[in-house]
């Protein structure tokens, strides 16, 4: 009786772990720390992109940022999500964003991301989760952590002005668009 509890007990945490990579079931796994609020200035952070080379979030002071967090490169969800932004690059251009995408990947995983799927923005790697936990955007999966799905656009002064913590990745790309138009309009 024992054992098939225990059994019983891994397939629901594997069910769940796999949910989670396949981008459904998210609202039931919650981030562990509170995302910085709208209206506050964006924590600045240092991580290394998909070429190895250093990033820093306070370079982009003067521009618009477009910061998503995602669990993991090559899984269904993360995909949809990085085409629709790669889709639409043209459209964030013209507006002047810049899109910095951040998950647990490492550098290497986030370039040979980039190379199969085509993607021309930069990919930041935060294999330790310090980002991720400073922007309440972690997903902890008992040994495994993952970067939760949400969104923050931060305007050029580096304030937070939305963030998304419900995030549909098939439709998300449009709706921070649509909400640059308005933002911008201010």
């Amino acid at each position: 009786m024992r054992a098939s509890k225990i059994t019983r007990n891994r397939i629901v945490v594997a069910l769940v772990f796999f949910a989670a990579l396949l981008g459904v079931g998210y609202g039931v796994l919650h981030a562990s720390d509170k995302p910085p609020m709208t209206g506050t200035a964006a924590p600045d952070f240092t991580l290394n992109s998909q070429e190895g080379a250093p990033v820093n979030l306070h370079d982009y002071r003067g521009k618009w940022v477009v910061l998503y967090f995602y669990p993991k490169d090559f899984t269904s969800g993360c995909t949809t999500e990085a085409h629709n932004f790669q889709r639409d690059l043209a459209q964030y251009q013209a507006k002047g964003v810049t899109i910095l995408g951040v998950s647990a990947d490492t550098a290497d995983s986030h370039r040979k991301f980039c190379t199969q799927e085509g993607l021309n923005f930069k990919l930041l790697s935060d294999a330790d989760h310090k980002v991720s936990e400073e922007y309440g955007s972690i997903m902890n999966l008992g040994v495994k952590k993952l970067s939760a799905r949400h969104t923050f656009i931060i305007n050029p002064g580096g304030v937070i002005v939305q963030e998304f913590l419900d995030v549909n990745p098939g439709k998300h790309s449009e709706e921070v668009l649509a909400a640059l138009t308005e933002l911008q309009k201010t």
